[in-house]
């Protein structure tokens, strides 16, 4: 979550950490880039608002990843973008806040090693499938295929208790996340949000705006009666012909945000 004032007595939801003292590798400059147009397609195509992250890993060091400094998404510039270790450590932040939810991303990226980007939102159509249990989110048309026919969800309580904020506040909690989110593309955070893996940037953005659009279709689906969702096999089908064709999704979102469009 982005930074806020708060008082004693309020729970910080972005930190002030010292940069560990760690030697840093400059990442390519069309990472970068790619990284602060990633905030910018989130934010636009709804996935964001003043709220939520992405990250990709380094290019050039796997043990680290990239993540834009504690503030809203669409404000996001390529000054802003900070290196962390896989610990939520900030190696390149400069006495700036940082994201207090940073252990998402270390602790997704250190239990999977095929995963190369991650989005965390609080998309609003996703909450309700992460509190119900007589539904569950599911793949209900080929663009969202890669969801499969059921989605994890992460039970916070079952780590911190009844007591936490609901925020990934630790390495620890992070870790369970990571191990709850197991080799899936997704898992729900129950009362606070989802967060999505994939193999680079541009397909975690793509499966963050197709979770969003899938959670909306599902609620209206289930309105009207019994859903006839995707198989695995059709899963698996789809989702490996969507791969294919990500950057027309990517190309055409990255010309709206440049205002090309």
């Amino acid at each position: 979550m982005c930074a806020s004032s708060h008082s004693e007595s309020d729970a910080p939801v972005s930190a002030m950490v010292a940069d560990a003292a760690a030697t840093t590798t400059a990442p390519d400059s069309t990472l970068i880039a790619d990284l602060v147009t990633a905030n910018r397609i989130l934010f636009d195509q709804n996935v964001v608002d003043a709220f939520g992250h992405v990250s990709v890993r380094h290019d050039k060091r796997p043990d680290r990843f990239l993540l834009a400094r504690s503030m809203a998404p669409a404000l996001v510039t390529a000054p802003d973008i900070v290196e962390f270790d896989l610990d939520g450590n900030p190696l390149t932040a400069g006495g700036r806040p940082v994201y207090l939810e940073r252990f998402i991303h270390g602790e997704i990226y250190r239990a999977r090693g095929d995963v190369g980007a991650i989005v965390h939102s609080h998309s609003h159509a996703v909450i309700p499938f992460g509190v119900v249990s007589a539904h569950h989110l599911r793949a209900i048309f080929h663009m969202s295929a890669f969801i499969g026919t059921e989605t994890p969800i992460f039970e916070i309580r079952d780590h911190a208790g009844d007591g936490s904020d609901l925020l990934i506040r630790n390495g620890a909690l992070g870790a369970a996340l990571a191990q709850r989110l197991g080799a899936r593309a997704v898992v729900l955070m129950r009362g606070h949000g989802v967060t999505v893996a994939a193999p680079d940037l541009r397909q975690a953005v793509f499966r963050a705006v197709y979770v969003d659009v899938n959670a909306k279709l599902q609620l209206q689906a289930i309105g009207l009666g019994t859903v006839n969702y995707l198989t695995d096999a059709e899963g698996r089908a789809a989702a490996a012909a969507n791969a294919t064709q990500i950057g027309r999704a990517w190309d055409m979102w990255k010309m709206r945000v440049e205002g090309k469009l």
